[in-house]
């Protein structure tokens, strides 16, 4: 399905932090995309969000008339100097709107302002592998699947596996970073 309105992607407000807020709690209750098990509340939520963008990394909307689509986020892959340059990202899509471009066009520019953030590979770390929606989003933007933590979370009743999926931005490894 194509989505016949046009979206916006901006940077994070903090009138959205109550959109977000639901949708990541939509996923938490309904989904196995996260392995959390109760939502964050609103003003958890926002400290999330604080963390990320204090360090400078991207927080982005997408949003219509309809208000808030879809965000994703940055945040260093591990917290260990070494992995500066690598950063891990997520991407949730209210779920009226999910398999209709939005989160592939929030990964998209999430790519670009990681890139401009000064890190040279991103990682998806996607909750069960047969979340097919997601792993499909990643490889269409040139991820490439690097592993499956098999069996590693019990959440609805079933083990869930983890998929690891890395992309290089910008140059890479190609060159030193300065």
């Amino acid at each position: 399905m194509t989505r016949t309105t046009a979206f916006q992607i901006r940077p994070y407000r903090a009138t959205d932090l109550p959109e977000i807020q639901a949708i990541y709690a939509h996923h938490v209750l309904h989904g196995t995309g996260s392995f959390e098990e109760v939502p964050p509340s609103v003003e958890e939520m926002g400290e999330r969000i604080e963390h990320v963008t204090s360090q400078g990394w991207p927080w982005l909307v997408a949003e219509d008339a309809t208000g808030v689509l879809g965000y994703c986020y940055v945040t260093r892959f591990r917290p260990r100097a070494a992995y500066r340059f690598c950063a891990e990202n997520a991407v949730y899509v209210r779920p009226d709107v999910r398999g209709q471009g939005v989160g592939k066009a929030l990964v998209a520019q999430l790519i670009q302002d990681a890139t401009e953030a000064g890190f040279r590979q991103m990682v998806a770390v996607i909750g069960d592998s047969e979340n097919v929606g997601s792993i499909g989003v990643h490889a269409s933007l040139g991820f490439q699947r690097v592993g499956t933590l098999r069996a590693v979370g019990w959440k609805a009743g079933r083990w869930l596996d983890t998929v690891y999926m890395e992309r290089a931005l910008g140059e890479g490894d190609e060159t030193d970073p300065v």
